[in-house]
Order: structure tokens, then sequence, then C-alpha cells
């Protein structure tokens, strides 16, 4: 009995007490690289995707797959890391996801046909799956508690950046060489990351010892097909009118029940392949409800605004992407600020600030009307990051900082799982309420030009007339002038459907500074 207990305090004594044997910015440098290159390829691909189709002979319908299998299996890999990490060892897993990462961009760039790119697609978000939780629990293990904030504006660079200057960079890359390119990039990052992470990267001492538990086939399985189910009914929802369909009725039953067994399963096995359990955190919990939130708000915004620049104000792909790239520097300024000020100012205060930022700019893009300038697009995309970089570091820092640092490596799986998903919530009903609002604003628009309003009936007489001098004949010209006067209704309700979406996310930014209380102050020893 004694031994075990000699034993047991000596692993606390070693978990208190462990630090990596090098410079911890270099271990900070290591995981951030990896990151970047994969939360940066889960945003590459998107205005690629009509070359992608074109040059596999594939329709618009199929190469939306190249999207949804590695949000599916990304989504699938990431709870899973911790428990793997467990069982082989932190860095071990690192370095294989990060060479399934690399060999899967290499398989994509030089896929013959649709098939293949989806498999290699698909290999891809595995590797990325993996990467993500373990290098976010490297940091934190990795630096004392009072450098945490500081470690974690370096991570975030990859997280909250690597989104927003991908859809330029993709255009860019495809309008400039070929849309094969933006998988091609990968591999000498990757194998840049991988040469540091095996130079630089350990595991901690409990991580060091063989670990001995069964293994979970069940609970995988549930988790699989869970979210898998729920991923696709996400990615493909609005495509099939939602319930409507009864695949898609289909999906949401199978992906409930699996869901539900997959808890029961994780609360009551001995050895789960995910620790539910650490959810009984108060502030593992909260945090976990708001980078939920926080996915909904950041992806649906992003998501909006560049399909409003291309489809509104007819603007490129890759101008659109320059347009909003202000949002990237706004991020890269809050992140060098809360390197420092995460330290001396209560993290609460931070939250509280970034979310009341994050509700005010997107409240100013509900102001967008089809004669805006550049200028409007700017500054509240600038503001939009800003508020983006100011949430992240704090948000981090406060969910995970009363955890136990064995905990760690499955939290953030979970932590990173609900981000993704939020994200995956967010884009659906963006993109649902932009279809359904329209119509609802057409119906409306509509139903107030009747024939007899004198403010139409001019109308229609001036276009007529400007068709009839350019040499259209009299039915001509009334048919092209009612033809434009329905592309300016239809204009006009999808202008009024993007305002309703900014305006709902405003909110629902607002509404999350109530939340930040229910956190406890962060430790700071």
């Amino acid at each position: 009995m004694s031994t075990s207990r000699d034993t047991q305090r000596l692993t606390e004594a070693e978990l208190r007490d462990w630090k990596p044997s090098v410079n911890p910015w270099w271990v900070a440098v290591s995981v951030m690289l990896a990151t970047f290159m994969v939360v940066l390829d889960s945003s590459v691909a998107n205005v690629a995707l009509p070359h992608i189709a074109g040059n596999l002979s594939a329709s618009t319908d199929e190469s939306t797959w190249v999207l949804t299998s590695y949000l599916v299996s990304n989504a699938i890999m990431l709870p899973a890391a911790g428990w793997i990490a467990r069982r082989i060892g932190r860095k071990r897993l690192l370095m294989i996801s990060i060479v399934a990462f690399t060999a899967a961009s290499l398989l994509c760039g030089m896929a013959p046909n649709m098939p293949m790119l989806i498999v290699a697609r698909i290999l891809q978000g595995i590797g990325g799956g993996g990467m993500q939780p373990l290098a976010q629990s490297i940091l934190i293990e990795s630096f004392p508690p009072r450098k945490q904030g500081t470690a974690m504006a370096v991570y975030g660079v990859g997280i909250v950046v690597a989104p927003v200057i991908g859809p330029t960079l993709g255009g860019w890359i495809t309008d400039s060489y070929t849309w094969r390119w933006i998988f091609y990039i990968n591999l000498p990052v990757g194998l840049l990351a991988l040469f540091m992470v095996s130079l630089f990267i350990e595991d901690p001492p409990y991580l060091r010892r063989a670990f001995q538990g069964a293994i979970d086939y069940l609970g995988f399985g549930l988790m699989a097909i869970g979210l898998g189910a729920l991923q696709l009914l996400l990615d493909k929802g609005q495509e099939a009118d939602w319930f409507a369909a009864n695949w898609i009725c289909c999906l949401a039953v199978v992906s409930a029940i699996a869901l539900v067994g997959f808890i029961v399963r994780e609360l009551t096995d001995r050895e789960p392949i995910v620790q539910l359990r650490v959810l009984g955190n108060r502030n593992f919990r909260v945090g976990t409800l708001l980078t939920g939130l926080f996915g909904v708000i950041l992806y649906g915004v992003t998501a909006m605004l560049p399909l409003f620049l291309q489809t509104q104000m007819g603007y490129s792909a890759l101008d659109s992407g320059l347009a909003v790239s202000p949002r990237g520097l706004g991020s890269l300024l809050a992140m060098a600020m809360m390197g420092v000020l995460v330290n001396y100012i209560d993290n609460r205060i931070l939250l509280a600030c970034g979310f009341t930022l994050l509700g005010y700019s997107t409240l100013l893009l509900s102001h967008i009307n089809l004669g805006i300038s550049i200028g409007s697009v700017i500054v509240p995309n600038f503001i939009n990051g800003f508020a983006g970089g100011l949430l992240f570091v704090p948000l981090t820092t406060l969910t995970m900082s009363y955890l136990r640092r064995e905990e760690i490596g499955n939290a953030s799986g979970i932590y990173n799982l609900m981000r993704n998903i939020g994200g995956s919530i967010g884009i659906a009903a963006v993109t649902t309420n932009l279809v359904r609002g329209a119509q609802a604003h057409q119906n409306y628009l509509g139903a107030n030009l009747a024939a007899g309003n004198p403010i139409v009936g001019t109308l229609l007489q001036g276009l007529q007339a400007r068709f009839q001098a350019g040499g259209a004949s009299a039915s001509d010209a009334h048919q092209k002038a009612l033809g434009a006067i329905y592309r300016s209704i239809q204009q006009q309700a999808s202008l009024l459907a993007y305002a309703d979406n900014f305006r709902l996310m405003g909110f629902l930014a607002l509404l999350c500074i109530p939340l930040v209380v229910l956190f406890q102050r962060k430790k700071t020893h």
C-alpha cells in the first residue's frame, strides 16, 4: 500500500515540476506551424471547387464532397486524439498525423479523378484531426500558468488567421497556377513541421508509461457514426431542403441515437475513448459552450461576406478575399496584444470586451447596401478580426485553467470539436437563412408592386423608353423592363437576407457576454 502511495506522490511531483528540456518557444513554433497548415487547408479549397469540378469532369454537387469528406473525418478524429495519444504517445501521434496529412496532400494534388480526391481528403481530415488538440495540449503543458496566455496567442495565429487568408490564398493560387497547388504547398510546410516536432517535442512523464486499458471499440464506433451523420446533415441539409428529404431525416435519427448511445457508453465504461466527465469542471463546461457559439459566429460571418461581395457586388474570388483580408490584420494585432495583456488583466474582462466588439462589428455589417464603398467592408472586418483575436486567448486559457495536466489532451479534443461543430452549424444556418430569407423578402417586395401603383408605372415606362431607344420593339421593351424590375427585386431581397443574417450573428455575439460571468478567475500558479 505504501509503495502505491509513493508512486502516486512521485507521479504528482513529476506532473507538477516537469517542463520540456528545450526552450518552450521552439515547442510553440513547432505546433503552431502544424496547426496553421491544417486550419488553412480546411478553407483554402473552397474557392477552387468550380475549377476542381471542371478539371475532374464532376458536377458542382459532387465537388462539394471535397469539403464534406474532410470535415467528417476531421470531426471523428478530434475527440479520439487524446485517447490515442495515451496509448502510443503524444509526440508519436503528432508525427504520424503530420506524415498522414502531408502524404494525403500529395495524393490530393495528384488525384486523377473525384473518388481518388475524396479518399485523399478523408486521409487529410484524419491527420488534421489528430494535430489540432495535440498542439493545444502540448502548448499548455510546456508553459507555466503565467505564460500560457502568451503561448496561446502564438497558437491562436494559426486558428484565427488561417481561415481568413485561406480563401484569398486559394483564389490567387487557382487563378495564377492550378488548383492542384493548393495541396502541393502543404508539402514543404509539413516536412518542416515534422522536422521541428521530432527535434523539440517530448512527452510528459505520465505519457511515457504504457497504457494498458482495453480498446473501447463500441464507444469509437458510436462516436464515428454519430459525428459523421451529424456533419453530413449540417453540410448537405440545405441542398436537400432539410427534413423534406427522407435521407436527411434518417441521418438525424441515426446521429441522435448514436450520440446518445455514445454518451451513455462513455459515462459507464471504465476506459472510455473520450473522458466526458471532464465536462463536470465548471470552467471547461462554460468554455466549451462559448467556443461553440464563437464557432457559429466566426464561420458564419466569414462564409457570408465573401459570398455577398461575389454574388451581389460582382467581385472576383481574389478581390473578395483581398477585401476581407484586413480581418487577418486585426486578428494578428489582437494576438500580439493578448500575449501581454492576458497576464495582467482579468481574462473575463477581456472576453466581455471581445464579444462586445464582435457583436458591434457584425451589426455594422448589417448596414450593407449595394452602393457601399470598400471602406464599409474593411473597417467592420478589421474590428471583427480584432475581436476574434481578443477572444481566442482568454477563452482557451480560462477553459483549461482548472484541469489537471493529464486531462488536457482529452479536453482539447472536445474543445476543438465543439468549435468546429459550431462552425458547421453557423455555415448551415446562414446558408439556409439566406435562401429562405431572400424568398420571404422577395414575396413581400413583389406584393407591393401593384400594377396600379403610379411609382411602378412611372418606373416601367422609363425602362421601356430606354430599351426602345436602344432599338427594341415596344413588346420586347416591355418584357425587358419587367425583367429588369424582377431582377432588381431579387437583388434587393438577397441584400435584405444578408443584412438579417449579419444582424442575427451580431445579437448572438452580444448574448454571449452574460455567460462570461460564469467563469471562475484564471489560476495564476
